[in-house]
Protein backbone atom coordinates (compact mmCIF):
# COMPACT_ATOMS: atom_id res chain seq x y z
CA UNK A 1 0.00 0.00 0.00
CA UNK A 2 2.85 2.39 0.87
CA UNK A 3 5.58 1.25 -1.51
CA UNK A 4 6.95 4.73 -2.25
CA UNK A 5 8.68 5.93 0.90
CA UNK A 6 10.35 8.96 -0.62
CA UNK A 7 8.06 11.51 1.06
CA UNK A 8 10.18 11.84 4.21
CA UNK A 9 13.77 10.58 4.18
CA UNK A 10 16.33 10.67 6.97
CA UNK A 11 19.97 9.94 6.25
CA UNK A 12 22.57 9.45 8.99
CA UNK A 13 20.81 11.86 11.37
CA UNK A 14 22.67 12.88 14.52
CA UNK A 15 21.60 15.16 17.35
CA UNK A 16 24.25 16.01 19.93
CA UNK A 17 23.57 18.32 22.84
CA UNK A 18 26.66 20.08 24.15
CA UNK A 19 30.23 19.86 22.88
CA UNK A 20 33.30 17.72 23.19
CA UNK A 21 33.54 14.94 25.75
CA UNK A 22 30.47 16.25 27.57
CA UNK A 23 28.26 16.09 24.47
CA UNK A 24 25.11 13.99 24.78
CA UNK A 25 24.34 11.92 21.68
CA UNK A 26 20.54 11.93 21.61
CA UNK A 27 20.32 10.57 18.03
CA UNK A 28 23.04 8.41 16.52
CA UNK A 29 22.99 8.06 12.76
CA UNK A 30 19.28 7.42 12.24
CA UNK A 31 18.19 6.65 8.67
CA UNK A 32 14.59 5.90 7.71
CA UNK A 33 11.92 6.55 5.08
CA UNK A 34 8.26 7.45 5.56
CA UNK A 35 5.70 7.29 2.76
CA UNK A 36 3.05 9.89 2.12
CA UNK A 37 -0.18 8.81 3.79
CA UNK A 38 1.42 6.49 6.34
CA UNK A 39 0.79 6.32 10.04
CA UNK A 40 4.12 5.52 11.68
CA UNK A 41 4.44 5.01 15.42
CA UNK A 42 7.68 5.36 17.36
CA UNK A 43 8.16 3.39 20.58
CA UNK A 44 10.94 2.85 23.07
CA UNK A 45 11.94 3.51 26.69
CA UNK A 46 11.97 7.00 28.17
CA UNK A 47 15.04 8.95 27.12
CA UNK A 48 15.72 6.82 24.04
CA UNK A 49 15.38 9.74 21.60
CA UNK A 50 11.76 9.47 20.43
CA UNK A 51 10.80 13.09 21.04
CA UNK A 52 14.19 14.31 19.83
CA UNK A 53 13.59 12.41 16.58
CA UNK A 54 10.19 14.05 16.22
CA UNK A 55 11.64 17.49 16.89
CA UNK A 56 14.43 17.03 14.36
CA UNK A 57 12.05 15.67 11.73
CA UNK A 58 9.73 18.64 12.17
CA UNK A 59 12.50 21.23 12.32
CA UNK A 60 11.74 22.32 15.87
CA UNK A 61 15.33 21.27 16.70
CA UNK A 62 18.38 21.79 14.53
CA UNK A 63 20.22 18.61 13.55
CA UNK A 64 23.89 18.20 14.41
CA UNK A 65 24.59 16.42 11.14
CA UNK A 66 22.78 14.36 8.57
CA UNK A 67 19.87 15.06 6.26
CA UNK A 68 16.09 15.37 6.56
CA UNK A 69 14.40 15.36 3.15
CA UNK A 70 10.71 16.24 2.80
CA UNK A 71 9.09 16.26 -0.63
CA UNK A 72 12.53 16.25 -2.26
CA UNK A 73 13.86 19.24 -0.28
CA UNK A 74 16.66 18.95 2.27
CA UNK A 75 14.51 20.45 5.01
CA UNK A 76 17.25 20.33 7.64
CA UNK A 77 19.50 22.52 5.50
CA UNK A 78 16.97 25.36 5.17
CA UNK A 79 17.39 28.61 7.03
CA UNK A 80 15.32 28.90 10.21
CA UNK A 81 12.82 31.31 8.63
CA UNK A 82 12.35 28.97 5.66
CA UNK A 83 11.74 26.01 7.96
CA UNK A 84 9.30 28.08 10.01
CA UNK A 85 7.36 29.01 6.88
CA UNK A 86 7.23 25.43 5.61
CA UNK A 87 6.20 24.14 9.05
CA UNK A 88 3.39 26.69 9.36
CA UNK A 89 2.02 25.79 5.94
CA UNK A 90 2.47 22.02 5.79
CA UNK A 91 2.72 20.63 9.35
CA UNK A 92 0.54 20.20 12.40
CA UNK A 93 1.37 19.21 15.98
CA UNK A 94 -0.48 17.33 18.72
CA UNK A 95 0.93 17.03 22.24
CA UNK A 96 0.05 15.06 25.36
CA UNK A 97 -0.78 18.22 27.33
CA UNK A 98 -3.12 19.64 24.61
CA UNK A 99 -1.39 23.07 24.83
CA UNK A 100 -4.70 24.93 24.54
CA UNK A 101 -4.97 28.51 25.78
CA UNK A 102 -7.47 28.43 28.70
CA UNK A 103 -9.01 31.88 28.11
CA UNK A 104 -9.76 31.21 24.44
CA UNK A 105 -12.71 29.26 23.09
CA UNK A 106 -12.21 26.11 21.04
CA UNK A 107 -12.70 28.06 17.81
CA UNK A 108 -10.25 30.75 18.94
CA UNK A 109 -7.63 28.13 19.82
CA UNK A 110 -8.02 26.45 16.44
CA UNK A 111 -7.91 29.66 14.41
CA UNK A 112 -4.84 31.03 16.19
CA UNK A 113 -2.23 29.42 13.87
CA UNK A 114 -4.05 30.86 10.85
CA UNK A 115 -4.15 34.34 12.35
CA UNK A 116 -0.45 34.13 13.18
CA UNK A 117 0.19 33.16 9.55
CA UNK A 118 -1.65 36.27 8.34
CA UNK A 119 -5.11 34.93 7.50
CA UNK A 120 -8.03 37.35 7.66
CA UNK A 121 -10.16 36.92 10.81
CA UNK A 122 -13.33 35.92 8.95
CA UNK A 123 -11.52 33.29 6.87
CA UNK A 124 -9.66 32.01 9.94
CA UNK A 125 -12.90 31.59 11.90
CA UNK A 126 -14.64 29.80 9.02
CA UNK A 127 -11.73 27.39 8.62
CA UNK A 128 -11.56 26.84 12.40
CA UNK A 129 -15.24 25.91 12.60
CA UNK A 130 -14.81 23.60 9.63
CA UNK A 131 -11.84 21.92 11.33
CA UNK A 132 -13.88 21.47 14.50
CA UNK A 133 -16.66 19.90 12.45
CA UNK A 134 -14.12 17.45 10.99
CA UNK A 135 -13.39 16.20 14.52
CA UNK A 136 -17.04 16.22 15.59
CA UNK A 137 -16.91 19.31 17.81
CA UNK A 138 -18.64 22.06 15.85
CA UNK A 139 -21.23 22.44 18.61
CA UNK A 140 -18.43 23.05 21.14
CA UNK A 141 -16.83 25.90 19.15
CA UNK A 142 -17.76 28.49 21.79
CA UNK A 143 -16.60 26.45 24.80
CA UNK A 144 -13.34 27.11 26.62
CA UNK A 145 -10.95 24.21 27.40
CA UNK A 146 -12.06 24.08 31.04
CA UNK A 147 -15.59 23.32 29.86
CA UNK A 148 -14.46 20.33 27.80
CA UNK A 149 -13.45 16.78 28.72
CA UNK A 150 -9.88 15.61 28.18
CA UNK A 151 -10.86 13.78 25.02
CA UNK A 152 -12.68 16.82 23.68
CA UNK A 153 -9.67 19.02 24.43
CA UNK A 154 -7.43 16.66 22.50
CA UNK A 155 -9.85 16.71 19.58
CA UNK A 156 -9.67 20.52 19.64
CA UNK A 157 -5.88 20.15 19.54
CA UNK A 158 -6.21 17.83 16.54
CA UNK A 159 -8.52 20.35 14.85
CA UNK A 160 -5.86 23.00 15.44
CA UNK A 161 -3.26 20.65 13.93
CA UNK A 162 -5.28 20.08 10.73
CA UNK A 163 -6.78 23.57 10.27
CA UNK A 164 -4.03 24.49 7.79
CA UNK A 165 -4.67 21.26 5.81
CA UNK A 166 -1.17 19.91 6.55
CA UNK A 167 0.72 17.18 4.78
CA UNK A 168 2.11 15.86 8.06
CA UNK A 169 0.95 15.79 11.68
CA UNK A 170 3.53 15.08 14.39
CA UNK A 171 1.93 13.66 17.54
CA UNK A 172 3.93 13.29 20.76
CA UNK A 173 2.11 10.98 23.19
CA UNK A 174 -1.30 12.24 21.97
CA UNK A 175 -3.20 9.84 24.26
CA UNK A 176 -0.84 9.90 27.23
CA UNK A 177 -3.29 11.85 29.42
CA UNK A 178 -6.41 9.95 28.34
CA UNK A 179 -8.18 6.85 29.64
CA UNK A 180 -8.42 3.73 27.48
CA UNK A 181 -11.90 4.45 26.10
CA UNK A 182 -11.01 8.02 25.13
CA UNK A 183 -7.71 6.81 23.68
CA UNK A 184 -9.62 4.59 21.28
CA UNK A 185 -11.87 7.48 20.24
CA UNK A 186 -8.91 9.79 19.58
CA UNK A 187 -6.99 7.13 17.64
CA UNK A 188 -10.10 6.28 15.62
CA UNK A 189 -10.24 9.96 14.69
CA UNK A 190 -6.57 10.04 13.70
CA UNK A 191 -6.99 6.92 11.59
CA UNK A 192 -10.10 8.36 9.94
CA UNK A 193 -8.27 11.58 9.04
CA UNK A 194 -5.35 9.56 7.71
CA UNK A 195 -7.58 7.37 5.57
CA UNK A 196 -9.94 10.02 4.23
CA UNK A 197 -7.57 12.98 3.89
CA UNK A 198 -4.25 11.18 3.35
CA UNK A 199 -2.54 13.09 6.16
CA UNK A 200 0.74 11.48 7.20
CA UNK A 201 0.93 10.92 10.96
CA UNK A 202 4.08 10.21 12.98
CA UNK A 203 3.07 9.24 16.52
CA UNK A 204 5.37 8.85 19.52
CA UNK A 205 3.76 6.56 22.08
CA UNK A 206 4.38 4.18 24.97
CA UNK A 207 1.04 2.45 24.36
CA UNK A 208 1.08 -0.73 22.22
CA UNK A 209 -2.64 -0.28 21.50
CA UNK A 210 -1.92 3.15 19.99
CA UNK A 211 0.92 1.67 17.95
CA UNK A 212 -1.57 -0.89 16.66
CA UNK A 213 -3.23 1.86 14.61
CA UNK A 214 -0.01 2.51 12.70
CA UNK A 215 1.03 0.94 9.42
CA UNK A 216 4.34 0.14 11.08
CA UNK A 217 6.20 0.80 14.31
CA UNK A 218 9.79 1.92 14.76
CA UNK A 219 11.45 0.79 17.99
CA UNK A 220 14.18 3.02 19.40
CA UNK A 221 16.81 2.57 22.07
CA UNK A 222 19.79 4.75 22.99
CA UNK A 223 19.29 7.13 20.09
CA UNK A 224 18.98 4.56 17.32
CA UNK A 225 16.22 2.64 15.58
CA UNK A 226 16.77 -0.97 16.58
CA UNK A 227 13.76 -2.63 14.95
CA UNK A 228 10.81 -2.01 12.65
CA UNK A 229 7.60 -4.01 12.50
CA UNK A 230 4.65 -3.74 10.18
CA UNK A 231 1.18 -3.89 11.69
CA UNK A 232 -0.46 -7.12 10.44
CA UNK A 233 -3.82 -5.52 9.62
CA UNK A 234 -5.28 -2.09 10.18
CA UNK A 235 -8.72 -2.39 11.72
CA UNK A 236 -11.61 -0.99 9.62
CA UNK A 237 -13.20 1.88 11.51
CA UNK A 238 -15.53 3.48 8.98
CA UNK A 239 -18.14 3.92 11.70
CA UNK A 240 -15.74 5.82 13.94
CA UNK A 241 -17.39 9.19 13.32
CA UNK A 242 -20.35 8.09 15.37
CA UNK A 243 -18.21 7.94 18.51
CA UNK A 244 -16.62 11.41 18.43
CA UNK A 245 -19.45 13.53 19.77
Amino acid sequence: MHADRSFIRLRDLWKIYGHGENGLEALKGVSLDIAKGEIVSVMGPSGCGKTTLLNCLSGLDDVSRGEVWIEGTNYASLQAKQRDAYRAKHMGFVFQSYNLIPVLTAAENVELPLLCAGAKPKEARERAVLALSRVGLQERAGHRPGELSGGQQQRVAIARAIVNEPLIVWADEPTGALDSKTTIMVMDLIEHLNRTERITFVVVTHNPDVAGYADRTLYMDSGTVIDERKTPARRPRDDAAGGWA
